[in-house]
């Protein structure tokens, strides 16, 4: 018997390696330069040669995986290591700051990201009757990883098989997608899942908060109001806040303000002082001290930095 179980754990072994270097070979080819890639909606391979360097931005519900590489995600005070042997589950549009690991290979991280939507995970949770959470959730973090296993790694692989057969993709991608957030539902994150469904409950008021305050960053904040607006009391919004964001709704409105703020300067190419303003900040010295000690230098000297970085 021990034989037996011995040659099983070979086999799926065996399975889930020849699996991960199938999948980074297909990401491999479907993005031959470094940056981000959409290759069906919803649907993203990452490529990356220049690892340690801070990669900031608000990532929308998803569920990532890793075929070469690893990845550190920074959200908060918190940090989420993790690489092909673990996935990544995000359920709510949080601030992250993420870093590529230096592998000994110096081989370019290749990541695999799947957009989650809400319906179809509400959709294929009443359908499979998995419906009643332990607990609401509202205590649950949006972001956390756990071990892929085999099942879940052969689902992803097929889906980015798919994406190579465009007149496939759009019969059978559909279910392959709803058995990835099926084994998802049914597995270690299933608590964290549950954000993304369109049910009652303290979890889920905590997300429409999240939401809202995402649209609205630019815009003065009064936890009072939010609050009231979430049905909850000062003190249980702010604890519930921060069980699913690790941060302060004050902290969460500051990181995305100055993300934005940084999007503004590279891409529309405004000055620090039009940036700070559109994103809420009424005094410039304020937004310099806030940007230069979340980004590690000053507004123009981090743009500066990151434009040589483009065109190295």
């Amino acid at each position: 018997m021990r034989k037996m179980i011995n040659a099983r754990e070979e086999n799926q072994t065996r399975r889930m390696r020849a699996d991960r270097e199938e999948l980074a070979a297909r990401i491999a080819k479907g993005i031959r330069h470094d940056g981000r890639l959409e290759v069906q909606p919803g649907v993203f391979f990452n490529r990356l040669s220049i690892p340690n360097r801070p990669l900031y931005g608000v990532l929308v519900p998803s569920f990532c995986v890793i075929a070469q590489g690893s990845k550190d995600i920074l959200l908060g005070d918190e940090c989420f290591h993790y690489d092909p042997a673990h996935y990544l589950i995000t359920t709510l549009g949080l601030p992250l700051t993420a870093r590529v690991v230096e592998e000994p290979s110096r081989e370019p991280y290749l990541g695999f990201r799947l957009v989650l939507d809400p319906s179809v995970v509400t959709s294929v949770m009443v359908e499979s009757g998995e419906v009643q959470p332990r607990g609401d959730g509202s205590g649950v973090k949006g972001v956390d990883v756990s071990p892929l296993d085999a099942d879940l790694l052969d689902a992803t692989l097929r889906l980015v098989r798919l994406t190579e057969r465009p007149g496939k993709y759009r019969m059978l991608a559909p279910l392959v997608i709803r058995e990835i957030v099926y084994r998802l539902l049914t597995g270690p994150q299933r608590g964290r899942m549950h954000h993304l469904a369109t049910f009652g409950g303290q979890a889920h008021r905590m997300v429409g908060a999240v939401e809202k305050l995402r649209h609205n960053f630019d815009k003065p904040l009064r936890v009072e109001d939010a609050a009231r607006e979430a049905g909850m009391s000062v003190s249980g919004f702010h604890a519930h806040f921060k069980a699913v964001t690790t941060m302060s709704p004050l902290q969460f409105q500051k990181h995305l303000r100055l993300q934005e703020a940084r999007r503004l300067m590279l891409n529309e190419k405004l000055d620090a002082g039009e940036a700070g303003y559109r994103v809420g900040y009424e005094d410039h010295s304020h937004f310099n001290r806030d940007y230069k000690r979340h980004f590690g230098k000053p507004p123009m000297r981090d743009i500066e930095r990151l434009r040589e970085l483009a065109t190295a």
